[in-house]
């Protein structure tokens, strides 16, 4: 339904659709965010409700990403067999409910089965948004849209942490958990309702379990394949150090209560906005412009690696915002260089598949987070600084942009 195939009146029914969806997806990308990042913001209180240590919450977060990345074999393929029309309100309306039940957890076991349990139903949302966009935009607005999208994860790691505190004092740790559920139960609702008509679109038929593991095969035994899983492995464990981790780090170093990272955290999320918006408007304006389509993705994705190294610059400082700057640097790189990578995906892949690698990039990325949260406890827990573990985020940009170059077949890169 790309918006060059129509013309008239269906021209303009297209373009409200696709308007439509972008605010549908922005508003469930903000809901998204703030089930993931509710537990960071509300550790120092939970952890003394509960009896955490940084290694139990590290093992936390460790099981969300784990259960995640498993969930991630099957999620895809059932993405491309749902088509967008379910696929995304089966994804927000099944995380809510379980983001909403982290209100029930009173010890740390059921805590790592409320995560794991929200790993799997979240693991649903990245195929089914880069499925919905890559169907239903053409290839040059595709990574703008992508970056709007991308941005209100962004706006929901900022009203998380100023909006969730205020509800917690107030009510209690376990009145916003239940209160960010039952948003999404309303997104559910509001889909529903408005995609009422809509046609689904091309779905991949489902497959006896022999020939899904043969097309797994299939797929795994290409080089493009490989390209965005080792891409995703490398900067997505980024993302998921500084989103679990940075209200501890601020709180740790800088001395910061729950209530006073709201503006710190907030600030390092609206750069995110920049990186999302401005990566994804970069690449279409230079594929407006003339370029070919995927040596524009990797040529923001380039610009992107080397603000990265911005990173280096956290643990040097000792004055707060300096901190914030340094780690904002590093949103705005990762989000720019997220949104070219998903939109390099629709760009290299068959729309069949679209929903299958995705998925499996994200399997990657949540195996690569896993390790990195989990490590970054025990190391932590022993009495270790964020030094060692910044530094690797710097220059995991440029390594994946070296680990695209190197994978993707030449005829690709220059597409």
């Amino acid at each position: 339904m790309g918006a060059g195939a129509v013309t008239g009146d269906t021209a303009v029914r297209a373009a409200a659709l696709r308007t439509r969806l972008i605010v549908l997806l922005s508003l469930a990308g903000i809901i998204n965010y703030a089930d993931r990042q509710i537990i960071a913001i509300l550790k120092p209180l939970i952890e003394h409700s509960v009896g955490w240590t940084d290694a139990t919450y590290g093992s936390i977060i460790a099981a969300f990403q784990l259960a995640t990345a498993i969930a991630c074999l099957f999620a895809g393929s059932l993405v491309d067999r749902l088509g967008l029309k379910w696929a995304n309100p089966l994804s927000v309306g099944s995380f809510s409910v379980v983001s909403a039940a982290h209100a029930l957890a009173r010890t740390s076991a059921e805590f790592v089965l409320a995560r794991a349990g929200l790993g799997v139903t979240e693991a649903l949302a990245t195929p089914a948004v880069i499925k919905t966009v890559g169907e239903c935009f053409e290839p040059e607005p595709r990574a703008r849209a992508l970056g709007w999208i991308n941005a209100s994860n962004s706006v929901g790691a900022i009203l998380t942490p100023l909006i969730v505190p205020a509800v917690a004092v107030a009510l209690g740790w376990r009145a916003a958990f239940a209160a960010v559920g039952a948003v999404g139960l309303l997104w559910t609702a509001a889909w529903l309702w408005l995609m009422r008509s809509f046609d689904s679109g091309a779905r991949a038929p489902a497959l006896p379990a022999g020939a899904a593991v043969r097309r797994y095969l299939r797929l795994l035994a290409e080089r493009r394949t490989w390209a965005i899983l080792g891409a995703k492995a490398l900067i997505d464990q980024v993302w998921w150090l500084l989103l679990f981790w940075t209200p501890d780090f601020l709180h740790r170093d800088f001395h910061l209560s729950v209530r006073a990272l709201g503006v710190p955290v907030a600030a390092i999320y609206t750069a995110a906005i920049i990186g999302s918006v401005g990566g994804g408007s970069a690449s279409s304006r230079l594929i407006s412009r003339g370029m070919r389509v995927v040596r524009a993705r990797l040529a923001v994705m380039l610009a992107c690696s080397a603000l990265a190294f911005a990173l280096f610059a956290v643990t040097g400082v000792h004055w707060l915002w300096a901190a914030v700057a340094a780690l904002g640097l590093g949103i705005v790189a990762h989000q720019g260089f997220s949104v070219n990578l998903f939109a390099l995906i629709t760009d290299v892949v068959e729309p069949e598949r679209v929903g299958t690698i995705t998925s499996l990039g994200a399997l990657s990325g949540n195996l690569a987070g896993m390790a990195v949260v989990w490590l970054l406890g025990v190391h932590l827990t022993a009495g270790g600084s964020y030094t060692p573990f910044l530094g690797f985020a710097a220059i995991s940009y440029a390594l994946a942009l070296l680990w695209l170059r190197i994978l993707l077949p030449r005829a690709v890169r220059a597409a």
